[in-house]
């Protein structure tokens, strides 16, 4: 594989980016190889059995999701002692309690199909092609989300940096008190969605806030919530699969990897920082165009050049 560093950070920072950002990781990973073709396109196939790059992207991942936890941080400070907490006294009640049940419960539903269909859907539909038509698709479901979605007008205790406390004393902030109110049935519908973000071109982001949405969370409460669900899901992935850092994928560009690594964290955690203000007043309209234009023109670079 001759990956070069500059190629590496290049390819790194995209994925920080594009995989927050509701508009596909995967898909543009497909996508940006073949549109540049060369060499490119041969080394950088994600469909390809035993692909150097698959090794490549799992420290990707990896790096996003450390960027995701370094931002968090208190979030998931809170949640990790709810969960204990839950299981000390046997009841899920404070906020913190409900947010980390919520969490887990939603991401079964995807751990489940990706370690049954991700190799079946990465070797199938891992291609440009099926790649450029889901991305247009991704763009379809965030405008249909943002006419469909249920407008819930938030209470005087849900205005934005109001703050409550649990019966621990634990200050909790107003946003997590708002998500912790989903019911567990809503929770996993709105984690469930992430089971689409297999197929390259639907963003996971994208489409776990279209589900927020439509179950009548706002912009930022959707956008929170789907980063607290990628988390685990995004770091148990490239966790399962590091072994391919150290084996024979990953032989020869320990180094490039690791360059691409550091750009990913880089570029994520901006993108988190960005995302989470860009929601507070913005919505998925400008994603959604760029999703079908980005498509349309890769299906017609593809099949006409």
């Amino acid at each position: 594989m001759s990956l070069t560093y500059f190629e590496a950070i290049v390819v790194g920072a995209f994925q920080g980016v594009t995989e927050l950002f509701p508009v596909s990781s995967l898909g543009h990973s497909v996508l940006i190889p073949a549109v540049v073709g060369g060499r490119w396109a041969h080394d950088l196939d994600v469909s390809a059995p035993e692909s150097p790059y698959l090794a490549f992207i799992v420290g990707l991942h990896v790096a996003t999701a450390a960027a995701l936890l370094v931002f968090f941080w208190r979030d998931w400070v809170r949640i990790i002692g709810g969960f204990f907490t839950s299981i000390r006294y046997r009841r899920v009640r404070t906020p913190a309690e409900r947010l980390a049940w919520l969490i887990i419960l939603a991401t079964i539903p995807v751990g489940i199909s990706g370690l049954l269909l991700e190799h079946l859907f990465r070797s199938v539909l891992g291609k440009p092609i099926p790649a450029a038509s889901f991305l247009i698709a991704n763009g379809l479901v965030l405008y249909l989300g943002e006419r469909l979605r249920r407008k819930s007008p938030a209470t005087p205790a849900d205005a934005p940096g109001a703050a409550r406390t649990d019966t621990a004393g634990t200050t909790l902030a107003a946003a997590d008190v708002r998500l912790s109110r989903l019911s567990f049935g809503r929770g996993v519908l709105i984690g469930s969605a992430q089971i689409l973000a297999l197929l390259p071109g639907i963003s996971r982001s994208g489409i776990t806030m279209v589900a927020g949405l439509t179950r009548g969370l706002t912009h930022e409460d959707a956008a929170r919530f789907s980063f607290l669900l990628a988390t685990p899901v995004i770091l148990a992935a490239g966790a399962l699969k590091i072994p391919d850092l150290t084996g024979p994928l990953g032989a020869g560009i320990h180094g490039q990897i690791l360059a691409g690594s550091v750009a990913s964290f880089v570029s994520a955690y901006l993108a988190v920082r960005f995302l989470t203000r860009y929601f507070h007043t913005r919505t998925l309209t400008p994603f959604a165009i760029y999703c079908g234009v980005a498509g349309a023109g890769a299906l017609l670079w593809l099949t006409l050049g």
